[in-house]
């Protein structure tokens, strides 16, 4: 369980699932078979071609960290896609999960200290106020 901790830390794990639960969720609630889709013509194709493509961004996010700024743009790009092509974005949810996750992977910075809160902030400085004087 500790190395993955440690391997989960290394990498924006958080929006690397969230944009693979949407591309999942997006695909589910895409239930025609293929036939019917090929037979629709580029946009059946299409409304199954994006959500496989924000799944596997996903992955790539979870385990390829160091190209994340790359993938998570086209993550948004492609979430904000399925809003035409598959079901309104897997009726919203799915669309709100890709952008969510992309975001996520966007912004996370990998060599960034953890964050301390106001009150030991506040009692480190007297610390080192009173050892100061």
């Amino acid at each position: 369980m500790d190395r993955f901790r440690q391997w989960r830390g290394q990498r924006p794990f958080a929006g690397g699932l969230l944009l693979v639960l949407a591309g999942a969720e997006i695909l589910v609630t895409m239930k025609a078979p293929l036939p019917v889709i090929l037979h629709v013509g580029m946009q059946g194709l299409a409304g199954y071609l994006l959500p496989t493509v924000m799944l596997i961004l996903g992955l790539l996010i979870l385990f390829s960290p160091a190209q994340r700024l790359f993938y998570s743009i086209l993550g948004v790009l492609i979430s904000l896609g399925t809003w035409a092509t598959s079901n309104l974005g897997g009726f919203i949810v799915g669309l709100a999960l890709g952008v969510t996750g992309s975001c996520l992977a966007f912004g996370w910075l990998p060599d960034q200290d953890p964050r301390v809160s106001r009150r030991k902030r506040k009692q480190q400085e007297r610390q080192a106020q009173v050892g100061a004087a």
